[in-house]
């Protein structure tokens, strides 16, 4: 184990570190906005409404990340229709493509642990609610939207997490996250144990530090729900 090679590319998966964040960060944020309009849909009763939200999401879990990734950055590129089109100078660029492919794929899980949680949400608070007169989006907002994030956190502190590993395929479309400099160090040095350990390192400790900040959430937010079970 050369720890001076570790010293002397820590720089490198510093700006690592910073790239896997702001892929985080953006990913969750616009895959939040996405999902929450998503899965009121989905709760809808009729077809027209939840059907197109289903295959969505079904197709967004059903195919692997990295294809949708690749199809983003290098099929799209593959017709003239659309390297002409004004949307173009998104889509090559490589953070962009990056970034909306987690969006899609975070946006169509969160879909998924919202809508769950809001089927989980007691009929009788629903009920007591409209029996003080409230609308139906004033219930919604005031009553099921709240309940149902309470609900969600544990499942989408896993979806957090899982998106962090996720951030990884970044590098495959030549950002330099973590991964992106642990590739990096070892085509420098040619010694791959260290440079993935380090990575593997930082990845563990970004995760630690999120596991912690969604357990101390649910200490907070959960325990109305648990007292009252």
């Amino acid at each position: 184990m050369d720890f001076d090679v570790i010293r002397d590319s820590l720089p490198l998966y510093g700006q690592g570190v910073l790239v896997t964040l702001a892929l985080l960060v953006l990913s969750l944020a616009f895959g939040m906005a996405l999902a929450l309009p998503l899965s009121m849909l989905r709760s809808l009763p009729s077809p027209w409404a939840w059907r197109p939200v289903w295959v969505f999401t079904y197709v967004m879990r059903g195919t692997p990340l990295l294809l949708q990734v690749y199809l983003l950055y290098h099929g799209l590129a593959q017709f003239e229709v659309f390297r002409e089109s004004a949307l173009w100078p998104l889509f090559r660029s490589a953070w962009f493509c990056a970034v909306a492919a987690f969006v899609l794929n975070t946006g169509a899980y969160t879909t998924e642990i919202l809508y769950g949680a809001m089927r989980s949400v007691p009929a009788g608070e629903i009920e007591a609610a409209k029996s003080l007169g409230m609308s139906r989006w004033t219930v919604f907002r005031r009553i099921v939207l709240p309940s149902a994030f309470r609900r969600a956190l544990p499942a989408y502190g896993n979806e957090v997490v899982l998106m962090l590993h996720a951030t990884s395929l970044a590098s495959t479309v030549t950002l330099y996250d973590l991964t992106g400099a642990a590739r990096e160090v070892n085509s420098r040095y040619y010694m791959p144990f260290e440079a993935f350990i380090t990575a593997g390192a930082f990845y563990l400790a970004l995760t630690f530090v999120l596991v912690g900040l969604f357990r101390a959430a649910e200490a907070r937010w959960l325990a109305p729900l648990t007292a009252r079970s």
